[in-house]
């Protein structure tokens, strides 16, 4: 069974996640809009934190699988 809690850990993963990449093809190819340093801050949040919402999303499903 479907929950929003668990809904919401997967939007959140996915947008971080999201972000993430675009960070990294902006650190990539050429001079990020944001700068340099922004850009980097970005990610380094972004990466772990879709991470951790992903295994939030995860454990919330399967605690409701009952």
């Amino acid at each position: 069974m479907y929950t929003v809690k668990g809904g919401i850990f997967f939007l959140g993963s996915c947008v971080t996640a999201i972000a993430a990449v675009g960070s990294m093809f902006e650190l990539g190819y050429g001079e990020p809009d944001l700068g340099a340093m922004p850009t980097t801050i970005i990610l380094g949040l972004c990466l772990p934190l879709s991470v951790i919402l992903l295994l939030a999303a995860i454990r919330e499903g399967r605690a409701n699988q009952e």
